[in-house]
């Protein structure tokens, strides 16, 4: 008798009311994973986008061959940027609640990305980001007073009132500017790539997105160029478990590790503990090598989870267990390399706890200067007639005369 074909349909482990369910995911202990040599063929190391590397065990030893050896001021600086990552998302979230700014989105539990990434990468490198990547912002210059004056809209927007809140930019920090279509910035950081090849440079791009994002078509479009041109580029995966309220295994990912989704263009893949700064770090470190000796492109998943809503107009709790980030297997970034400083005789809890207080200081100083360059509700206010601006290199007749037709009406005129 035959079987009649079946529609699968992917469905979370877990949903309200019910206990976080993390069987799915398949980990290895801190260390188990080998570090081979940053030319190594592809086809000799795809072991590396089933496993996961790992350095930091849940006693919060350093082990392994990807250990990266930081010394205690590079883990100290790493903290420091997680912490005012996560003081000043929630500032910013407290802010938006009360009304004073339109739309946020959190890093909650992603701050180690960002923040590893950002360091071990070198200033001339090109960042093309996502959402979430705020910490990368802040590392690389850009001052917590512009990426609130870019949140409120204000005079001293970066954008100029034309983005949606959050999505920043820096061209002194080599950091493209956030785009709300999703993946559009992953073929982007191909050619960009492909460009500083073709120059003979020694500069890598990099870019994010979400596990939800791999089902866009730029994702695909982008890893075969990469492929087929050995652009220097490291691609990276946020395998967050969570795309908005969608599942990550409606992006197949419980069919196979989005790390192994070039393997068959011939892109390295590398699976990595998302949570855990050291391994984060290194394996940034070891693709970024790869990369600069000609080796093309690397694809990178950090297994991470969400630990907030989706951004202040999601409520995650209509969809997910309410204490799922809690049991989340991986734990928190700034917990662990706290707790791995500590026992290393780096840091201590009085320390920490000193260090949080001057963020807090620090981020509602900021708040306070950003609020003087205008609010949503008082002003200084942007000048309407900027939205005629760096739309051509000289600016057509009929939009003067939309200018001046604005301006007459400004006057009452």
């Amino acid at each position: 008798m035959m079987t009649k074909s079946r529609l699968q349909i992917p469905r979370p482990t877990a949903r309200p009311g019910e206990e976080p369910d993390f069987s799915y995911l398949d980990l290895s202990p801190a260390g188990s994973v080998d570090k081979p040599s940053s030319d190594a063929r592809t086809r000799d190391i795809q072991h590396l986008s089933e496993g996961l590397i790992r350095v930091l065990d849940d006693d919060h030893e350093a082990k392994g061959q990807w250990n990266p050896n930081l010394d205690a001021t590079e883990l100290q600086v790493g903290l420091r940027w997680m912490l005012l990552n996560r003081v000043f998302d929630e500032r910013m979230w407290q802010i938006q609640r009360q009304g004073r700014i339109s739309f946020y989105m959190q890093a909650l539990g992603e701050e180690a990305i960002s923040i590893a990434q950002g360091m071990a990468l070198r200033p001339g490198d090109m960042c093309f980001p996502s959402y979430r990547n705020q910490g990368l912002y802040m590392y690389r210059g850009v001052s917590l007073v512009d990426m609130m004056c870019q949140c409120l809209s204000n005079t001293r927007d970066m954008c100029q009132g034309r983005q949606l809140p959050i999505m920043y930019h820096s061209k002194s920090g080599n950091v493209f500017s956030i785009s709300g279509n999703l993946g559009t910035q992953y073929p982007h950081a191909v050619g960009w790539a492909m460009a500083s090849a073709i120059k003979g440079e020694d500069h890598i791009a990099a870019s994010w997105v979400g596990d939800g994002t791999t089902s866009e078509a730029d994702f695909h479009h982008a890893l075969t160029f990469a492929a087929i041109y050995q652009s220097p580029v490291i691609l990276n995966v946020v395998n967050n478990q969570w795309a908005i309220s969608t599942f990550q295994g409606t992006a197949a990912g419980q069919r196979r590790a989005f790390a192994a989704r070039g393997l068959g263009l011939g892109i390295p893949g590398l699976r990595v503990d998302g949570n855990d700064f050291l391994a984060v770090y290194s394996a940034t470190l070891w693709a970024a090598d790869r990369a600069r000796r000609g080796g093309g492109p690397t694809l990178i998943e950090l297994v991470t989870y969400r630990g907030g809503a989706h951004s202040t107009s999601d409520d995650p709790s209509k969809y997910r267990p309410t204490d799922e980030w809690a049991s989340f297997p991986l734990g928190d970034p700034i917990e662990r390399l706290k707790q791995h400083m500590i026992l290393e005789g780096h840091w201590s809890a009085a320390k920490h706890e000193k260090l949080i207080e001057e963020l807090h200081l620090e981020v509602k100083s900021a708040w306070k200067e950003a609020q003087k360059h205008g609010t949503m509700t008082e002003g200084p206010r942007l000048d309407p007639g900027t939205m005629f601006d760096d739309v051509y290199a000289e600016t057509p007749p009929n939009l003067e005369s939309q200018r001046r037709r604005m301006l007459e009406v400004e006057r009452g005129e």
